[in-house]
């Protein structure tokens, strides 16, 4: 059986990372929409999700109905076998269904992912160039909204996964 020392051994790599914290709900920021505030986020004017700096993503383009993210895979994402984590996946396509979703939503209010179903159509490995993300909401309704996404190569054009979700819509104000 191998251990590992407590001390890092040469080769040892680390990685950190750095957000910013959620601001708190000003009356400002109540009254935006969802796309005013995936807007700003893009901008810099409001923090971008820390979900996106933990796993190394980002916000890259939003309109209405649509979001796309963007995320280098790398070996700090790979799960036992030596493939990227599918959940880095999920994670990609959950922002991105969930974003487009966002960007139809009147001030006050909010969703959250109620159903998620995600394909992966071909493995993430360590070396993969970067991946894009993009989701498009289908249907936005009083009570629930459905989307759909895809992960695309953007080196190669090929789908590495797809997914959709079912979201409640959450009335705040």
């Amino acid at each position: 059986m191998t251990t590992y020392p407590a001390t890092a051994p040469e080769g040892l790599r680390s990685r950190t990372h750095t957000w910013q914290p959620r601001p708190d709900a000003t009356p400002q920021i109540q009254d935006m929409s969802g796309l005013e505030i995936l807007q700003a986020a893009l901008k810099g004017t409001l923090p971008a999700a820390s979900i996106t700096s933990t796993l190394g993503f980002r916000l890259t383009e939003v309109g209405e109905g649509t979001a796309v993210f963007e995320g280098e895979p790398g070996d700090h994402l790979l799960n036992p076998m030596g493939t990227v984590h599918g959940g880095f996946l999920a994670t990609l396509l959950d922002s991105a269904l969930g974003s487009a979703v966002m960007t139809r939503l009147p001030a006050g209010t909010a969703y959250t992912t109620v159903q998620l179903g995600v394909h992966m159509v071909r493995p993430v490995l360590a070396d993969t160039p970067a991946l894009r993300c993009e989701g498009t909401a289908l249907h936005v309704g009083r009570t629930t909204a459905t989307a759909e996404a895809r992960v695309i190569g953007t080196h190669d054009g090929k789908l590495y996964a797809h997914g959709t979700t079912t979201c409640a819509i959450l009335r705040t104000a």
